[in-house]
C-alpha cells in the first residue's frame, strides 16, 4: 500500500512539473528557449575563457572547463527545481496545503516535482556539448568514452543532487519570507567550491576544504574523466586520485548528505506544520 502511494506521488507530481515546466508558452517557442538557453550559457564561458587565454582553446584546460561547466546544470536544475517546487505550490498557486491534505508522500511527491527540471536540464546538458563538438572541437570520442562509468557517476549524481534538493526544500518550508533565493544562492556557492570552472588549488588554504567537502566535486570529476580520459589532468586538484577511489568518496559523501537531507526536511516539515507555515505566503 505504502510503495503504490510513494510510486502514485512519484508519478503525478512528475506529471506535474512537465505541465508546469511546459505550458508556459506554446511549444515552438518552448523548443527555441530550450536551444538558445543552454548555447547563451555556454557563449559567454567561451567568451570569458576567450578573453583570459588569449583565444587558446587548443590546451587541455578548455574541454575540461567547458564540460564542468555544461553538467553543472544538472546542480541548478535537479536540487534548485526540488526546492523550487515549495515555492510554487506556496506562493504561486497557492495548492501546498492541499498537497499536505492529500493522500500522498510529501518528500516523495517533491522528488517528483524535480524530474520535469532534470528533463529539461538534460537537453540543456546535451546541447551543449554537441554545440561544444562540432563548433568548438572539444576532444569528445565515443569510441574512447567510459559509458560505465558515465552512467554510474551520472545517476549516482542525479540521486545525490535531489536529495540535496529535498534538504533545501525543507529549509524553505521555515522561511516565510524571501525563500526564492536559497536554491539560487546554494548553487551559486557550489559553483565556486566545485571546481567546475577553475582548481581548488586557487581557492585560499583555509577555505579549500569546504570544496574537498562538496559531492558535487567528485561528481564532476569523474563525469570529465569518462568522457575525456587524460585531458582531466589539466586539473591537479584529484589528480593522484583513482576513478574507483573518486567513485567511493562520491558514493560515501552522497549516503552521508542524504541521511543529513531526510532527517532535515523531516525536522524543517514538523516546524512548518506547528508554526502554520505550510500555508504563509508573502503576499508580494
Amino acid at each position: 500500500m505504502q510503495t503504490s502511494t510513494s510510486w502514485r506521488s512519484f508519478r503525478m507530481a512528475a506529471w506535474l512539473g512537465w505541465l508546469i515546466e511546459s505550458n508556459w508558452t506554446d511549444p515552438f517557442l518552448f523548443a527555441v528557449y530550450s536551444i538558445v538557453k543552454p548555447l547563451s550559457g555556454a557563449a559567454i564561458l567561451v567568451i570569458m575563457y576567450g578573453i583570459i587565454s588569449g583565444g587558446n582553446f587548443n590546451t587541455p584546460l578548455f574541454p575540461y572547463i567547458y564540460l564542468g561547466n555544461a553538467f553543472y546544470i544538472y546542480v541548478g536544475a535537479v536540487m534548485t527545481g526540488v526546492s523550487w517546487a515549495v515555492v510554487d505550490d506556496r506562493e504561486h498557486y497557492k495548492t501546498l496545503k492541499y498537497m499536505y491534505i492529500a493522500p500522498i508522500y510529501i518528500p516523495v511527491y517533491l522528488l517528483g516535482r524535480g524530474v520535469a527540471r532534470f528533463i529539461t536540464g538534460s537537453i540543456a546538458v546535451f546541447i551543449t556539448i554537441v554545440a561544444g563538438v562540432l563548433f568548438l572541437k572539444v576532444p569528445l570520442h565515443f569510441a574512447e568514452i567510459n559509458w560505465g562509468l558515465f552512467l554510474v557517476t551520472l545517476i549516482l549524481g542525479v540521486v545525490m543532487l535531489a536529495l540535496l534538493g529535498l534538504l533545501l526544500a525543507g529549509i524553505t518550508l521555515t522561511v516565510a519570507r524571501h525563500e526564492g533565493f536559497i536554491g539560487e544562492a546554494t548553487a551559486g556557492a557550489l559553483y565556486i567550491f566545485s571546481g567546475a570552472v577553475f582548481p581548488l588549488d586557487v581557492l585560499p588554504a583555509w577555505i579549500r576544504p569546504v570544496g574537498y567537502f562538496m559531492p558535487t566535486t567528485y561528481w564532476l570529476e569523474l563525469l570529465r574523466r569518462s568522457l575525456v580520459g587524460n585531458v582531466a589532468q589539466a586539473f591537479p586538484t584529484l589528480a593522484n586520485f583513482s576513478n574507483m577511489q573518486i567513485l567511493g568518496i562520491l558514493l560515501a559523501l552522497s549516503i552521508f548528505f542524504g541521511v543529513i537531507s531526510i532527517w532535515v526536511f523531516r525536522y524543517c516539515d514538523g516546524i512548518a506544520r506547528d508554526r502554520g507555515l505550510i500555508d504563509h505566503t508573502t503576499n508580494y
